[in-house]
């Protein structure tokens, strides 16, 4: 048969097939679910609470007590949630948090009168492509059920809902004549599907148990139930382009593109959108996702996540793209095209994905990341952003502009995206890496400075994008309360009300003691030294070890006001018995503590690097003994080594699907995968990486430096990195235990580390 035979029998193939009927989703009472989330948060005091449904297009609740119950009427399910959080949390009576929840009604509950609050943003949008690898590859119901009632409490209306496509994925695929076999060695491991669904990689860790395939279809039915009882919008996926390699071999009529190596990792494929078979495979999709879970009217394509677009007429420019580190806007082609031709391949690559979704649902919306447009200003200039979105209707685009936070001014540089409809909003987390880190401040001028301002042309939300969770909460707290109205008075009065609601009370020296901890961690919008000297990690000491970290130029924030915080926390009395208190103290001083072993790590090698053995040795054995102190201490928090990896075995049916999402799990907060820069990048200040991950690769590292002293040999890095990479991966491999050891008293274990940093 030839190539034109082929094409057009698929094409005939995938044009004669039935469109199935959607399954039904039948429609609670709309107060129901927003019930729901009140009952499991408050039990049966959430009865006291009545709840109104008015409707209307604007985002609203008013909340007013009357004698024995609390009346609230909003414009939505979720507005009512919202509603009574704005409420629980004023009095003091809640906070729900990634950390843990503290909730302490009083009876009867107070007085209220709040009149209408409105938001100024119609939608309140959540959560990143990536945190659906870094925090949510394990997740089953349970944990997810937390996670939209917090959602629904902090009044979001618009999570992205990537759970379960891999289902949808594979039944397109064996309908397009992709067998099983091939089909097992295109998915990648589920700690890094987001990546894999962009196009960045393709067969990373193979095969995917089909078990957790169907587990994430399964789930994904309860997840999109849930959100559309609580009257959210999803935002569901839809194909951005990548074929899988064996389809593009089947097709070589195609016009499917190798794209770039990403980090180490080998090429994928990439369908132009020009080509006929793109509308074709797009449509069965929707069609496909519809049947299986509904149908939505927002629709994600990223087509070019840290990926560049082809603009020669064959794709060939791409093959020699340089993209860079992620360190910086250094990113360039080699190739230099003509002006011209790329405004016009961008605008027929911008309509033609359009297009492909309007065919499956003419109501469609499509929805993009803006990353991409901050991350690659050099390619992403004003007018090539123009000319992709210039022939996309208006009102059938919507930008997530993400990165406001660290590539802030994109929708100022484009005239608000040209009229298009767009969410402003930071990802402030990545790779849920967790130092302690935000900007209250910047969050409360930037986002207030939003409203009333008539630059801003089509903007229709907020949100939040982290790619992970689990991490410096205040912040996400923050942001959806000033989103819907809040926060008008001081960062300190927030504060207050915020720290009663999450302790129970507040005193004269605790609102001290946080206002230096505030000032001294919480402004600083974006962690530089994630990306140093071409290394990823939250820290020095999370790096892949290097003696270069000598001329590290230190962290952001005020660390010796840092310590004086930690010192006043730990000189309170009176709240030792709250687990939220206990948490944001031992946060503090692993924060504090971490920094100054990296500090402590530079004068060692430079000690090692002067020949001065005795003072070298005295601060690596220091060294040792802080990574152990806080190792130690980090067993009292939520998250650890262990718990990540017994959350990825225990979603195994048998042992070898549990081997199976171990390793996914320890590759990814470890070596991450490929051979790029990529290595740490989800680094993690838990129990089990200080001790068994990073003190053994940095320990190797202070011996070889030292040995180089003795000998007067120069220390060869790249002959350590080669070597402590294979260590790295043999970590990966190997089938060592982790436990969870909890401190047998936190907060004396604090007091001791607190001492040793004084120390000399």
């Amino acid at each position: 048969m030839s190539a034109v035979s082929r094409r057009q029998a698929l094409m005939q193939s995938l044009a004669a097939m039935a469109f199935t009927t959607a399954p039904a989703f039948a429609a609670e009472d709309k107060t129901t679910a927003a019930r729901a989330v009140l009952g499991r948060l408050m039990g049966t005091r959430a009865k006291d609470i009545k709840l109104k449904l008015t409707g209307g297009a604007e985002p609203y609740f008013a909340v007013k007590s009357a004698k024995d119950t609390v009346a609230i009427e909003g414009s939505s399910p979720v507005a009512l949630t919202r509603g009574a959080y704005s409420y629980l949390t004023s009095i003091g009576a809640a906070n729900v948090s990634w950390e843990g929840n503290r909730v302490a009604l009083l009876s009867p509950l107070p007085a209220a009168d709040t009149g209408k609050v409105t938001t100024p943003f119609a939608h309140r949008v959540y959560m990143n492509t990536c945190t659906f690898g870094y925090t949510t590859p394990f997740w089953g119901w349970a944990r997810w059920q937390k996670e939209l009632d917090w959602m629904a409490l902090h009044g979001i209306d618009m999570p992205l809902a990537m759970e379960g496509q891999e289902f949808v994925w594979q039944s397109l695929w064996r309908e397009l004549g992709l067998s099983d076999t091939e089909l097992g060695d295109y998915f990648s491991g589920p700690a890094f599907t987001p990546w894999h669904r962009m196009g960045n990689i393709e067969g990373y860790m193979p095969p995917v148990p089909q078990a957790w395939i169907e587990k994430k279809r399964a789930l994904q039915v309860k997840l999109l139930k849930s959100m559309r009882d609580l009257g959210m919008t999803p935002i569901l996926p839809a194909f951005g382009g990548y074929v899988p390699k064996a389809f593009a071999q089947k097709h070589p009529e195609a016009r499917i593109y190798p794209m770039r190596p990403w980090e180490g990792f080998h090429e994928t494929y990439w369908l132009d959108p020009a080509d006929p078979l793109f509308a074709v495979i797009a449509k069965r999709f929707i069609e496909l996702y519809t049947a299986t879970y509904g149908e939505g009217q927002y629709y994600l394509a990223d087509s070019f996540n840290e990926m560049l677009p082809p603009i020669s007429k064959d794709g060939s420019d791409v093959k020699n793209a340089k993209y860079g580190d992620g360190t910086a806007n250094t990113k360039e082609t080699e190739t230099v095209v003509d002006p011209a031709l790329k405004s016009e391949r961008l605008a027929a690559y911008g309509q033609a994905i359009y297009d492909s979704i309007r065919g499956a649902n003419p109501d469609a919306v499509w929805v993009m990341q803006g990353w991409l447009f901050g991350a690659d200003k050099h390619f992403w200039s004003a007018d090539a952003i123009g000319a992709f979105l210039s022939k996309v209707p208006d009102d059938k685009l919507m930008i997530l502009d993400i990165g406001n936070d660290r590539y802030p001014g994109v929708w100022q540089t484009t005239d608000a995206f040209q009229g298009k409809p767009w969410i402003y909003g930071y990802v402030h987390n990545y790779g849920a890496s967790n130092p302690v880190y935000a900007d209250l401040d910047f969050y409360k001028a930037d986002i207030g400075g939003l409203e009333g301002n008539p630059k801003t042309g089509a903007l229709k939300g907020f949100g939040m994008f982290p790619e992970g969770l689990h991490n410096n909460s205040i912040a996400y707290e923050y942001c959806y309360d000033i989103a819907w109205g809040g926060g008008k008075g001081s960062v300190d009065d927030w504060i207050a009300t915020y720290l009663k609601g999450r302790y129970g009370r507040v005193t004269p020296a605790l609102l001290s003691a946080w206002s230096d901890y505030r000032r001294s961690v919480y402004t600083t919008k974006y962690w530089t030294p994630r990306w140093w000297n071409k290394a990823a990690g939250a820290y020095m000491v999370f790096k892949r070890p290097q003696a270069a970290i000598t001329s590290f130029e230190g962290h952001p924030g005020d660390r010796a006001l840092l310590h004086k915080a930690v010192t006043e926390f730990l000189s309170l009395k009176g709240f030792e018995g709250s687990p939220l208190y206990r948490h944001d103290v031992i946060d503090a001083i692993r924060h504090l503590a971490s920094e100054a072993i990296d500090y402590l790590l530079m004068r060692a090698i430079t000690d090692y690097e002067k020949g001065d053995l005795a003072a070298g040795d005295a601060k690596r054995a220091k060294f040792t003994e802080l990574m152990l102190m806080v190792d130690s201490l980090l067993g009292d928090q939520p998250d650890t080594l262990s718990s990540w990896i017994d959350e990825a075995r225990a979603y195994g049916d048998t042992k070898p699907e549990s081997d199976y999402y171990v390793l996914n799990a320890k590759a990814q907060v470890t070596v991450w995968g490929g051979l790029g820069n990529l290595n740490d990048y989800a680094s993690k200040a838990w129990q089990g990486m200080y001790k068994d991950f990073y003190l053994p690769r940095w320990t190797k590292l202070l011996a070889a430096v030292r040995h180089s002293a003795v000998t007067g040999k120069a220390f060869d890095q790249v002959a350590f990195t080669r070597d402590i990479t294979a260590w790295e991966q043999a970590w990966v491999k190997t089938n060592a235990t982790f436990t969870r050891r909890r401190p047998k008293d936190a907060f004396a274990l604090s007091r001791q580390i607190l001492k040793r940093l004084s120390e000399a």
